[in-house]
Formats: C-alpha cells, sequence, structure tokens
C-alpha cells in the first residue's frame, strides 16, 4: 500500500539553457503571463512622518496596471541619502491582514525589535509592499486568486514576484536610494521572494533569506508539500530547475541562508543539498566567502542570534 501512495522521485531533465541570462530568461518565462516587464511605474505619497526614530512614508504604487500596490519607506531621519536599501519582503504565516505591516512590526516568529528600527538604525532605508493577497490587498482569499489567475493563464508566485521586481524599478525613481546598494531579504514567503528575486534581477547585490531556503525535491521527499500555500507553486518548474540551480544564479553576489534544523518547512536533507550545490558554485566563481548557509537548532523562526548575523552580514557585504 506504502508504495502504491509513495510520491516517486521526479527527475530534473537537463533542458536548463547553458548561459545564466538564459536561465534567468526561462525561469522568468515559467511564472505565466506577466505584465510588460519594461511597463513604467508610478509611487504617490500618502503620508509622511517621523516614527520610532525613523522616516516612515506610506505610498500607493502602480507596478502591474492591474491593481494598485500599497507600500510602507522607511529611512533614516537624519542624512539626505542616497542610502543603501532593502527590498524587504513580508511572510505568510497566514497573517493576511498583516503584509507590508510585518517591516514595522514584530510577531510570534521574528525578534521584539522590528526589521525598520533594526534597518534605519544601521543607516540602510527599506521599501516593503503588501503582495497580493495580503495587507490592504486582502480583498480575495489567496485561493480565489490563484483559481481566478489560473484561468487567466498567469500563476500567483510569478505575479507576487514580478511585483517585486518592479519594487525596484520603482526604488530607481528615487534620488535617495542607491540603486548600487540594494539587498533583499525576509522570512518564510518572504525568504523564497528573496533568493528568487535576487535570482531574477541582478540589481540585488546581496540577499538575506531566513527560514525557507527550501530543496523541492526533499520537500516533495518528505510528504510536505502542503506546509507551503498553493501560491507557491509553479508549472513545469521541476522540469528545468531544483532550488539550487535557482539559487545558482545569486552567484557571485553575496548571500547569505539563515535554517532551522527542526524547521519543518526546510528538510535537513534538502539544505545538505543545496549547501554543497551552492559551496562548489560560489567557489568556482572565486568567492566562497559571498555565500554562507547558517544552521541554528530551532525550528521556523529567526532568533536573536540570527539578525545580529545579518546585521553583519548587510555591514560587509552592502
Amino acid at each position: 500500500m506504502k508504495e502504491a501512495i509513495a510520491i516517486k522521485k521526479h527527475v530534473i531533465k537537463s533542458t536548463v539553457p547553458a548561459t545564466d541570462a538564459e536561465k534567468r530568461q526561462l525561469l522568468y518565462s515559467l511564472m505565466g503571463d506577466l505584465p510588460a516587464r519594461d511597463r513604467q511605474v508610478a509611487g504617490q505619497l500618502v503620508k509622511r512622518e517621523e516614527v520610532n526614530g525613523y522616516m516612515l512614508e506610506t505610498l500607493v504604487l502602480d507596478l502591474n496596471g492591474i491593481e494598485l500596490v500599497p507600500a510602507y519607506f522607511v529611512k533614516p531621519v537624519k542624512g539626505a541619502g542616497p542610502f543603501p536599501t532593502i527590498l524587504f519582503n513580508h511572510s505568510h504565516g497566514g497573517m493576511y491582514e498583516q503584509g507590508k505591516l510585518e517591516l514595522l512590526r514584530s510577531h510570534s516568529y521574528l525578534p521584539n525589535k522590528p526589521f525598520a528600527e533594526a534597518l534605519t538604525g544601521q543607516g540602510y532605508a527599506a521599501l516593503c509592499i503588501d503582495h497580493w493577497a495580503f495587507g490592504e490587498r486582502h480583498v480575495m482569499k489567496e485561493s480565489e486568486i490563484f483559481k481566478d489567475m489560473l484561468w487567466h493563464g498567469q500563476v500567483m508566485w510569478g505575479m507576487m514576484v514580478y511585483d517585486s521586481i518592479k519594487a525596484i524599478d520603482y526604488l530607481a525613481t528615487r534620488p535617495d536610494v542607491a540603486m548600487q546598494r540594494i539587498g533583499t531579504l525576509g522570512i518564510s514567503m518572504g525568504s523564497t521572494m528573496a533568493w528568487w528575486v535576487a535570482a531574477l534581477d541582478e540589481r540585488v547585490k546581496v540577499c538575506v533569506d531566513i527560514c525557507c531556503l527550501t530543496d523541492y525535491e526533499a520537500l516533495r521527499e518528505v510528504r510536505g508539500l502542503d506546509y507551503h500555500g498553493v501560491y507557491y507553486y509553479v508549472p513545469s518548474l521541476l522540469k528545468h530547475f531544483s532550488t539550487a540551480a535557482i539559487n545558482a544564479l545569486i552567484a557571485p553576489r553575496a548571500h547569505l541562508a539563515l535554517s532551522g534544523d527542526y524547521d519543518v518547512l526546510t528538510p535537513p536533507k534538502g539544505l545538505d543539498r543545496i549547501e554543497a550545490a551552492l559551496k562548489t558554485v560560489y567557489t568556482a566563481q572565486g568567492v566562497p566567502d559571498a555565500w554562507k548557509l547558517s544552521r541554528y537548532q530551532v525550528g521556523h523562526i529567526e532568533t536573536a542570534a540570527m539578525r545580529e548575523e545579518i546585521m553583519t552580514w548587510l555591514k560587509k557585504w552592502l
């Protein structure tokens, strides 16, 4: 009976093109029917205020031409910039009402000090958008959005990644942003967003992902597909890419991954495979120190020690 229901090992086919540029083009094409990559973006300032020692801008962005995207932009109170800037990617956690608020507030799997305070306190600016189904965009359920998009040839994850890439386009319009010093980070869903965006967009110089560097095949092996929401799944992805192959597109740019060995979202055997593959990639490109996987004896959580390591990494590489 076990043999009848077991998920068979998926064999990754050798269909990925030779150059990184071609690989990025293929990966991008798997994300469904997206709005034009080169469409103009625009932003409207709703409110600017000083809170908790930093400047907070409440924004509405036109990124995709379909629905407006609420966002927060934070920066240090002192100085005009341009500042090194982080694209902060919020998590999922079933907290659909939170979205971009995660930049400003802590919650159960983050340290007490919100990232807005931590980043601006060290001289960084940061942008966080509400993704489809989250925050002020929580007008339809995730499952409804996924199904409606599927009918129209769209992939929910693709549309989310597209918004993140266009958010970087928005950053490029701001004189207070140092575009040669762009980083991205996040936990959980935000972690996956960080490494996808960094793989696809070379403007990202530093990637930090927290608790979601998930090896897809390892997830299948442990029957863990339902640990991730339906938004996460991209048709035909495993015909062309492994998790390590996507992350290899970030090299030689700096990449710090932090994982918990007791986190069911990131099976340990998968982390072993990714670690071995990316060590080889970064060493071959002459920058072995630009890749690091730190594994902690915790579950799906960012600890104070992780936060300290993140800030040290950003200081070194961004």
